[in-house]
């Protein structure tokens, strides 16, 4: 695992920008992606989902863990209705919500913006079994696995609708037979409901869309961008890892690790604190307003 040692909050910032922000081929910037963690993955904290953290689980095949993880999603859904709002639009939405409430899942947390993992990775240092103060971690995501709406969008194909009064009618019952695919494999919805109403195609189109893959049907991990079912996601700028071998770490090549010495966290959480990235902004609920307040008056010589 390529690794960076941080001695400073501006050595972070340094990092950051000239070393992360390397263009991919098309001139584009490389999308990365962040996890702070207060310990190192080599100290016993693996970077794999919190479904993965349950040892007992490994007994069971591939595709029995994958209809245990269903069922316990299904019941988890059938108790959403008292809880919220609006009930998710799918599976992914679901899991989402579960994972937001601390129910084990093949999901990981990660973030868009560095600061805030900067803030998981040193908001409270953590000391080994002698009471040593131990070093934190800020990991990037370097493997640029596909985004589920990127998926979702290359999935779906533009079709021109055809003039009903100048071409003749389908007799074999097979509409989508020119295109190579089934009625089962296919739906037929309008361009908005896939496309987020990013692109008019104009009243003349139609999409035609083969399902994306579930949550527990993939081969690759995959990065969604999970709605904001909770104000914290929208201010931790969050997305979520779906990770195909949920059980598994991820693997070395896939990963940058930054190592936050323990020697300037204190320093790095009054700078976060000035720059507007500390519990206050990150939780923007009365638990929030607690954790930077007991900061503040208890905490900002020191932790305990």
């Amino acid at each position: 695992m390529n690794e960076f040692t941080i001695d400073s909050f501006e050595a972070y910032l340094r990092i950051v920008r000239d070393e992360l922000g390397v263009p991919e081929n098309n001139g584009k910037q490389a999308r990365r992606y962040f996890r702070g963690q207060a310990k190192l993955a080599r100290d016993g904290y693996d970077l794999k989902p919190s479904i993965g953290r349950y040892a007992h689980l490994n007994s069971l095949k591939s595709v029995d863990r994958d209809k245990l993880e269903q069922d316990v999603l299904e019941t988890f859904s059938n108790h959403l209705l008292t809880y919220v709002n609006h009930l998710p639009r799918n599976e992914w939405e679901a899991l989402a919500i579960a994972q937001h409430h601390g129910l084990p899942t093949r999901f990981m947390d990660w973030t868009t913006n560095p600061l805030v993992a900067l803030y998981f990775a040193t908001r409270e240092t953590q000391k080994d079994k002698d009471g040593e103060l131990l070093d934190s971690a800020v990991y990037v995501l370097i493997s640029e696995p596909q985004r589920l709406i990127d998926l979702k969008r290359e999935s779906a194909k533009i079709v021109p609708v055809k003039d009903l009064g100048t071409e003749p009618a389908e007799t074999d019952g097979d509409s989508y037979g020119e295109f190579g695919l089934d009625d089962d494999e296919i739906d037929t919805i309008i361009a908005e409901e896939v496309l987020g109403g990013e692109e008019d195609h104009g009243n003349d189109a139609q999409v035609l869309t083969k399902d994306f893959p579930l949550p527990f049907g993939i081969d690759e991990n995959i990065v969604y961008d999970p709605p904001h079912v909770s104000p914290r996601i929208r201010s931790q700028d969050g997305v979520l890892l779906a990770c195909y071998q949920p059980m598994q770490a991820l693997e070395e090549k896939d990963v940058l690790e930054l190592v936050i010495s323990h020697t300037v966290h204190d320093d790095i959480r009054r700078r976060l604190d000035q720059y507007g990235v500390f519990d206050k902004q990150l939780f923007p609920d009365l638990d929030g307003i607690a954790k930077w307040l007991k900061y503040r008056v208890f905490e900002i010589n020191g932790m305990p």
